[in-house]
């Protein structure tokens, strides 16, 4: 059976955050393509990328649907020149929503901390499963995906926070005006660094600290618990000539 294709992070870098903001920063002066048109043109790249992924990948995931919103909704704010704090306020909710939707998912069938951090994908599941039920550590994996759960919804309000921050700082020019476009794309430069980078420490953590406690409570190691483990197992070695 044929795993799913894993996203590229590298061509989402570009499209979604280098092309827009060179777009926006370079390209809206009135001598150019002017505000508007620069800004259709910058957020017509996200969106062209999140459906070339979906299509590539048929994988169409809650967070990935949020980003699709919010890059729509950005582009409608700034063409109706709406005031700029409703861009802040969207900036936050998307990370809200999704850091809200993982707590109220702790409670149901299919928590989207198995989406995120433990599925099949990153772990050799099918073992885990087995190992926790031998050693009658079902009750203690819930506790450490709880514990999992808060770090990962941690780092989506963190994420809400710094977009606010961020945006609140950035954005001080007139919508539909060069100048607020050049913000907009400093904005988008800078949320990899200042959002993106800390966010993503505390996802690794979060994952590094369910892998060490798999390791605890199964006895596996963490070459056994890792689905690439499985993979170059199974895989027959390759002649030499």
């Amino acid at each position: 059976m044929s795993s799913k294709k894993q996203e590229n992070p590298l061509l989402n870098l570009v499209f979604s955050v280098i092309i827009p903001s060179l777009i926006l920063t370079k390209a809206s002066s009135p001598e150019r393509l002017g505000p508007v048109f620069s800004v259709i043109l910058a957020l017509s790249f996200p969106l062209a990328y999140s459906i070339y992924d979906f299509a590539k990948r048929r994988d169409f995931s809650f967070i990935t649907g949020l980003g699709f919103v919010s890059t729509l909704l950005t582009g409608i704010f700034v063409i109706y020149q709406l005031p700029t704090k409703w861009i802040a306020v969207k900036e936050a909710s998307i990370p809200f929503l999704i850091g809200s939707a993982i707590l109220f998912s702790m409670r149901s069938s299919s928590p989207l901390v198995k989406k995120v951090l433990y599925n099949d994908s990153i772990i050799n599941v099918d073992l885990v499963e087995a190992r926790l039920e031998s050693h009658h550590q079902k009750s203690g994996f819930e506790k450490l995906l709880e514990q999992s759960s808060y770090l990962l919804a941690g780092s989506f309000l963190l994420s809400a926070i710094l977009n606010f921050t961020l945006a609140r700082y950035l954005l001080v020019g007139s919508p539909g005006t060069p100048e607020f476009n050049e913000q907009l794309g400093k904005m988008h430069a800078m949320s990899w660094p200042v959002i993106a980078l800390p966010s993503t420490a505390i996802l690794m953590f979060a994952l590094w600290r369910l892998m060490k406690g798999i390791e605890s409570l199964t006895g596996l190691t963490m070459e056994e618990v890792l689905k690439n483990h499985e993979k170059s197992k199974s895989e027959p070695p390759t002649s030499q000539v």
